[in-house]
């Protein structure tokens, strides 16, 4: 107001989109000829109603170069156990993307799917298991997956960084040593573990050819808005056609990988990991007709 600026741009994640809703709404309480559009980026692709946000391309290429190290890593030794850990505060969808792009990924470890280490169908046994038909198997993990079982295990109380997010733990290097601990002390096998996190490598990179070309469209759209005098909206791809979405329909929910669509299901189809879930979990977690689907998709072999 005070330099006269009627056009402000915000472009960022979840938070920066909460935060540019409330200057749109600080606008209309005063009164002020001021066009307040939001830009869409984070490589978390935790924003709802859009298609993917810009950045996500990009982070999922790059996780393919940490995890081939660490394929090839635990494939020349003994017993190599590779735990790759990527961004993904919420939502699992840069861990579940680069998994389904590697091909060398025998589990993927995300938010939204509760795992168990011990026990029938745990991950000690499946990792025991690959181990002794392959000699060597790689784990993606998001940075927000078993966050309860570390803040059990260290009794932490829950706190908050500036942004209103929880602050997490370092999962990777607990399960690294918990899948270390299990396996020397209590089966009396050796194995290498090689941990490898590339978080800020991944973050810091210029984006390729993809993410260029739809950073473009975005700004374009930005500017078109703006000029022909919306406010308060943030653009972004809805069903592959580029939208104007009102700031507090995008800020309402984040986007998370859901458990009973095909992708996840493709996913448990490429790794043949455990779904870590009982009988009884599933119809606690979903509607009772998506149970069969659900079924159906693990047993299938191939997609």
């Amino acid at each position: 107001q005070d330099r006269g600026i009627n056009q402000v741009y915000i472009i960022g994640g979840d938070g920066t989109q909460k935060g540019a809703a409330l200057i749109y709404k600080e606008v209309e309480k005063r009164g002020l000829q001021v066009a307040v559009a939001g830009i869409p980026k984070t490589i978390d692709n935790d924003i709802a109603v859009i298609d993917k946000s810009f950045g996500f391309d990009t982070a999922v290429e790059e996780a393919q170069r940490a995890i081939n190290a660490a394929h090839m890593e635990v494939e020349s030794v003994e017993n190599g156990v590779g735990i790759v850990k990527l961004m993904g505060r919420y939502s699992g969808f840069i861990a579940l993307y680069a998994t389904l792009a590697s091909r060398d990924v025998d589990c993927c470890l995300v938010p939204e799917s509760p795992f168990y280490l011990e026990g029938r169908g745990g991950l000690f046994e499946f990792v025991e298991e690959r181990l002794k038909e392959n000699g060597h198997v790689v784990i993606v993990l998001a940075e927000g997956a078993g966050q309860e079982y570390v803040a059990q295990e260290m009794q932490v109380v829950d706190g908050k960084d500036a942004s209103g997010n929880k602050l997490l733990l370092d999962v990777g290097l607990w399960l690294t040593e918990k899948i270390k601990d299990h396996f020397t002390k209590v089966q009396k096998m050796a194995i290498n573990t090689k941990y490898i996190d590339p978080t800020y490598m991944i973050r810091a990179i210029p984006s390729n050819a993809s993410d260029n070309i739809y950073c473009t469209l975005l700004a374009q759209s930005a500017v078109h808005g703006a000029m022909a005098g919306f406010s308060g909206f943030t653009v972004g791809p809805v069903n592959s056609r580029h939208a104007y979405i009102p700031i507090s329909r995008v800020t309402e929910t984040q986007n998370t990988v859901n458990l009973t669509d095909r992708m996840w299901a493709r996913l448990l189809a490429s790794t043949n990991q455990p779904s870590f879930f009982e009988s009884n979990e599933l119809l606690e977690r979903v509607d009772k007709e998506d149970v069969d689907v659900i079924n159906h998709n693990m047993r299938a072999t191939s997609i």
